[in-house]
């Protein structure tokens, strides 16, 4: 794609990465053939094609330019960044990183109506903070018939007992874990299930209590800055076990691996954190490239339930891990039923499923009826966002995986 920056224009950090990325496309328009909200609304702006030419568009315009409008905001809001688009691109194009440098600008060319600040201000705050949003929870799930509908939905019924963690610092191999935000109040039992099977294979888990949310949701609603130094303060909380030996860094949230195998590309240019950042990138690991590198056959495993398997977009479009999952199930002896259009969103994306709720009912309940066509007993999927999101129609029960061969360990024991 040919661009028209001024040479002044490409002094800037921001608009020479849109460069880079805007010429590798070839506007071929095979993104939109896999793109969910280009499917549901059939509008040219609403698919990455489309998206891609109102970015250029702004990035090339002047400031102030009158088209440069809150209807542009509109569709780049409408994108899940589910990166469904870069597994489809032949061209290799980066489109999420445009689309960061997008809605920051944006952001700040056409500010939020004062309301629609607030409800992202209060979601970042409400989210981000482990603490924060487990007594939130609590005060909600006791008011429950008072909580707003969209609010309401992703509200588990009750609490669930998490379980006993084992003592990880009885094997010699450790790693650490990502303890996460909204996991711990939503389903705390996932990664207590992650620490006991992982047990069985000999490996201790450590979870940091200095290190907090991961800072995607930051980041992806336009408080780079704020993601940034939450990134910072990950790093300076696990450096020191990092130091003293830990093998890997876990996270049981592909949502949350995606951000931090990212660490490096957002800090690169921070001289004090470049080089720590590109370590701690390099040691995530999701949980299922740790179980898929085990001799999972030690296991005993007495399984037979029928599952569906839904992949995140941040397992199998942001970290290349589509069909890892469903090998470690069937290694196991679990039963997958097939599911149609498993490359598509569930419609959860972060903060996506509260700020877009009408789009993201829709590719939920299009998710579900493609889980169900088999009839398996249990849906399991790999992030908290999709679990929960997929779980407030209250059809078939949602897990995560790890949880349903922890069942399968300790039934066979």
């Amino acid at each position: 794609m040919q661009t028209h920056f001024t040479e002044e224009d490409l002094k800037k950090p921001h608009i020479r990465e849109a460069d880079r990325v805007l010429r590798t496309c070839v506007h071929c328009g095979f993104c939109n053939a896999t793109c969910p909200t280009y499917q549901l609304l059939g509008d040219e702006r609403d698919g990455p094609r489309g998206r891609i030419y109102l970015i250029k568009e702004m990035l090339e315009a002047p400031e102030g330019a009158a088209k440069v409008t809150e209807e542009t905001r509109l569709h780049l809001d409408r994108c899940l960044t589910c990166r469904n688009c870069e597994t489809t691109c032949p061209s290799g194009v980066e489109y999420h990183k445009l689309l960061d440098i997008g809605r920051a600008e944006i952001e700040r060319r056409v500010p939020r109506k004062p309301a629609e600040r607030a409800q992202r201000y209060a979601l970042r705050k409400m989210l981000v903070e482990p603490k924060r949003f487990q007594a939130l929870l609590k005060l909600g799930q006791t008011f429950r018939p008072l909580v707003p509908g969209a609010l309401k939905e992703k509200l588990p019924p009750a609490p669930v007992d998490a379980g006993k963690r084992p003592d990880g610092a009885r094997h010699p191999r450790r790693m650490l874990i990502l303890e996460g935000c909204v996991q711990p109040g939503l389903s705390p039992n996932t990664n207590a299930a992650t620490a006991r099977v992982l047990d069985r294979l000999g490996i201790g888990l450590t979870p940091v209590a200095e290190a907090g949310c991961c800072g995607a949701v930051d980041f992806h609603m336009n408080a780079q800055e704020d993601g940034r130094a939450r990134a910072r303060a990950n790093i300076d909380a696990w450096w020191p076990h990092l130091e003293a030996g830990a093998e890997a860094i876990v996270q049981t949230a592909s949502g949350c691996g995606a951000f931090v195998k990212e660490y490096a590309e957002i800090l690169a240019n921070d001289p004090a954190y470049a080089e720590k950042a590109a370590r701690v990138s390099e040691l995530a690991r999701d949980l299922v490239e740790v179980l898929r590198d085990e001799a999972l056959d030690d296991l005993s495993v007495k399984q037979g339930r029928r599952l569906a398997f839904h992949c995140p977009c941040t397992l199998q479009h942001a970290q290349k891990l589509g069909g890892a999952v469903e090998g470690v199930l069937t290694r196991l002896g679990f039963s997958l039923t097939p599911v149609a259009d498993a490359h598509l969103c569930c419609g959860s994306a972060g903060t996506y499923s509260i700020t877009q709720p009408e789009l993201a009912t829709q590719l939920r309940d299009n998710k579900l009826d493609n889980l169900e066509a088999g009839k398996p007993e249990v849906i399991v999927t790999a992030n908290i966002g999709c679990q929960t999101h997929l779980a407030g129609a209250n059809r078939t029960p949602v897990r995560h995986w790890i949880e349903i061969v922890d069942e399968a360990l300790s039934s066979a024991t």
